[in-house]
């Protein structure tokens, strides 16, 4: 309990006492306190009093950095104190409980050694019992009755003595020392003596202090209330992961680290990545395992460990066992076969190459990807894929930077770690279905993969490291070409594998497609045997396709009902699949085959069309109607084929009066161009020839071959221009029954890529002029009769035709 003080008017008592200077503390009257003190002087100040049973003078540091302070760093005021119990300590610092008494003001030093010495002058609180005073009283005592309420380290207790106080002086003092407020500022409330205005002063120290109580509580209550599941979730996994490192995760951490160390010194790595690794590590040891950014630095110095640098796998050079390889897993495909010998060939004499960039071109189902596993076979490399379709995000490729959270390597180091090699075949797979977004081009990051040039030093976002890809063989494969932009196209060999023929397929089919069915049914050991016949009216009448997917998802719906009767029949008898049974297998055929579609009708032309899926029979149909000269053309047709529509029709008004027509005949009608099938998309100039064709049928009434089917693009005078993929067409027309085809003179030379065997069934016509293909497709008794009238030659649109040969020009007459 404090003892009751009586404050008195006015000054006096000037009296002599040992100085104990304090740091970071006022000690105020009626306050105990316990103070820790180590230096020489303080403990002699300490020892004096004690011994002269007298008071101390405390007094505050103005710097409490200041270890031997004169009396300049030191207040003029302070407090005069009991000394209630002194402790000795083993390491010779004195701990002393102090009691304060009254106010006091240094006056004279007497001496500074052993321990200061100064004379004092005791100070009196001035102020007079008056209403303010008393009102004043009443509001600090409710104000700190606040305060403790909302400041939970003060007890209850003192509450109820601050309470019970009836000195204003008691009062203001005691108050002041449970208040946290800067030392500057009880300095201040100590010096200030007259009571009023300490009052005041304590009274809007409180004020403040319980606003800033106020929102604190507010604050933390919004807090809690926000607290969700998944905080307290984490609050409580960090508690697990603190108890778990008390009971020695520690220890573990440190062998993680040596662990790594001893893999970074056992791995074969770069300079680079070497002093990178560690680096990081070093950064690790100074971490605390819980960390985020721990975790963070492990997985990357895990995934620098995990990439094969510079390991290579050996590489078969034998020619003969590439090459039986290559022919055991696919049948025909000779130029990329040839390509990968090559590759061996020069790899036999040369110590080191770089690797191939190969792009293999064709429509779905012609074994380009299954391609890639056979070079990786016979070469002896490991095989890594990567599909590239949908990809949309350079990061896909590059990697994100590991600012991120999450964040990993591309796709590129992802596939090396997988190969665990530096020199696998590597498959990028559907490099034509990329797609650019605002995230960024991925077929521009591929262009450092795919350059011999650059591709020694790759450098992943993520890892930040030069990769060497130069030994790896890339082989992208895609549908079409057009949607891979041409930096990249530059950058690969392009090797075409078209669709296979009639002949091929059977092979396949025989060789390859069945075998695997009657395995992968449990019917090899079942004596089932599929006919030529069989195989043979799969493909005609069930499939129309360029490769071979379709054709063998019919052998193994096939093999599932043949499994479905072994069972149910529960007998062994040899099974024989002869083409009469096929119906009873796969229902009614879907095509039809060796049958043209249509008899020789007026206005109907068959056209051929290179579409990602191989070559396709394109019918033209043209009907001419009374109208005014309007043309439409339907089918969903692109800009370039609305445009070769409209050269057709302007080279056929060009000839008008050749072919008997009325000057004036295209404002008399209207004539309309359909491509059936409307729903698909179709563009390109190589139907030129096939509508202007049809146009001239339509308008002659004269009907056109329906065995004959042409391609090629048409100019204003007539010309035949060549066309790109006349294999895939030619293709497509044996398939369809096509007995002659059409195409520009100019694609003569493309015949030698086409098998001798369609040859011999498909007779090839290449024409220069749109004058010949009339005479050889519409059905006349005298085809050199269509063009035998004489017309002046002031009288033609362009006068003499630029577009005919000199052999031709004597049939445009003057």
């Amino acid at each position: 309990m404090f003892k009751m003080h009586r404050p008195k008017m006015g000054r006096g008592g000037i009296s002599s006492a040992a100085l104990l200077p304090l740091r970071d503390i006022v000690i105020f009257p009626y306050m105990v306190v316990p103070l820790f003190v180590g230096r020489g002087k303080s403990i002699n100040a300490l020892e004096h009093t004690l011994k002269m049973e007298g008071l101390i003078f405390l007094v505050a540091q103005k710097n409490p950095k200041i270890n031997d302070p004169k009396v300049q760093d030191l207040y003029e005021v302070g407090t005069l104190a009991k000394i209630i119990q002194l402790l000795r300590l083993p390491d010779g610092t004195v701990k002393v409980l102090v009691e304060g008494q009254h106010r006091a003001k240094l006056k004279e030093v007497l001496q500074t050694d052993p321990f200061f010495l100064v004379r004092l002058e005791r100070l009196y609180s001035e102020s007079q019992r008056t209403v303010e005073l008393e009102a004043l009283v009443r509001s600090v005592k409710e104000a700190f009755q606040h305060y403790a309420k909302l400041n939970k380290k003060l007890s209850q207790e003192l509450g109820q003595t601050v309470a019970q106080l009836e000195d204003p002086d008691r009062l203001a003092d005691t108050i002041l020392s449970h208040l946290t407020v800067k030392l500057e500022e009880k300095q201040r409330l100590l010096e200030t003596v007259d009571l009023v205005r300490r009052l005041e002063r304590l009274y809007a120290l409180l004020q403040s202090e319980i606003e800033i109580l106020e929102v604190e509580r507010r604050i933390k209550a919004r807090v809690k209330k926000q607290m969700e599941k998944s905080q307290r979730e984490y609050y409580l996994s960090e508690q697990m992961r603190a108890i778990q490192k008390e009971m020695g995760e520690k220890d573990d951490f440190r062998k993680e680290i040596q662990e790594l160390e001893k893999r970074i010194q056992e791995k074969k790595l770069s300079e680079e990545a070497r002093e990178k690794a560690l680096h990081e590590l070093k950064k690790l040891k100074m971490m605390s395992p819980m960390s985020a950014e721990a975790t963070v630095v492990r997985n990357y110095i895990d995934w620098i460990l995990s990439l094969p640098w510079g390991e290579y796998t050996e590489e078969k050079l034998d020619m003969e066992e590439a090459e039986r390889i290559l022919e055991e897993d696919h049948y025909g495909l000779k130029q990329p076969k040839e390509r990968i010998l090559e590759y061996l060939a020069v790899q036999s004499l040369v110590e080191k190459m770089k690797g191939p960039i190969l792009c293999f071109v064709g429509p779905p189902g012609v074994g380009k990807t299954s391609l890639g596993k056979s070079i990786a076979r016979a070469t002896g490399r490991k095989f890594v894929r990567l599909s590239l379709g949908g990809v949309r995000d350079e990061a896909e490729i590059r990697g994100h930077r590991r600012t991120y959270i999450g964040a990993l390597p591309g796709k590129i180091i992802q596939s090396m770690k997988k190969a665990g090699s530096s020199n696998p075949v590597f498959l990028l797979d559907e490099v034509d279905k990329m797609s650019m977004d605002f995230r960024g081009d991925p077929s521009a990051a591929l262009l450092e993969v795919l350059d011999p040039e650059q591709n020694h030093a790759f450098n992943d976002h993520y890892l930040d490291l030069d990769y060497d890809l130069s030994r790896v063989m890339f082989i992208t494969t895609a549908n079409t070409l057009h949607s891979i932009p041409p930096a990249l196209q530059d950058r690969m060999e392009i090797i075409r594998l078209p669709g296979y023929t009639e002949v091929e397929k059977l092979h396949i089919a025989r060789g390859f497609l069945v075998p695997k069915q009657l395995e992968a049914h449990g019917l090899k050991d079942r004596r089932v045997s599929f006919s030529q016949g069989a195989l043979l009216t799969i493909i005609r009448e069930y499939t129309k396709e360029a490769g071979v997917r379709n054709l063998e998802r019919e052998i193994a719906s096939i093999c599932r009902k043949l499994a479905k009767r072994v069972i149910q029949q529960k007998d062994d008898q040899p099974i024989k699949v002869t083409a009469k049974t096929i119906p009873k297998f796969l229902g009614v055929p879907k095509y039809r085959y060796g049958k043209v579609e249509e008899g020789d009708r007026v206005g109907l032309a068959n056209g051929l069309a290179w579409t990602e899926f191989g070559g396709e029979l394109l019918v033209t149909e043209v009907a001419v109607m009374p109208g005014k000269g309007k043309l439409t053309v339907t089918g969903k047709l692109g800009d370039v084929m609305q445009e070769s529509a409209h050269a057709a029709l302007s080279y056929v008004r060009s000839r008008s009066r050749q072919l008997r027509l009325e000057d004036d005949f295209y404002q008399k009608v209207d004539i309309h161009i359909h491509v059936p099938e409307g729903a698909i998309p179709k563009d390109g100039p190589s139907a030129g020839i096939t509508m202007a064709t049809a146009i001239t049928s339509a308008l002659l009434r004269i009907p056109v071959r329906a065995d004959l089917a042409m391609t090629g693009e048409i100019t204003l005078r007539g010309r035949i221009l060549p066309i790109g993929g006349l294999k895939e067409k030619i293709l497509a027309a044996h398939r369809g029954g096509i007995k002659r085809v059409i195409i520009p003179a100019e694609n003569q030379k493309d015949l030698k890529e086409i098998p001798a065997q369609i040859l011999k069934d498909v007779e090839v016509i290449p024409l220069d002029h749109m004058d010949d293909v009339l005479k050889t497709a519409l059905i006349l008794e005298d085809p050199d009769a269509l063009f035998d009238q004489k017309v002046p030659e002031a009288d033609l649109p362009f006068g003499r035709s630029e577009g005919i040969s000199a052999e031709r020009e004597p049939q445009i007459t003057h």
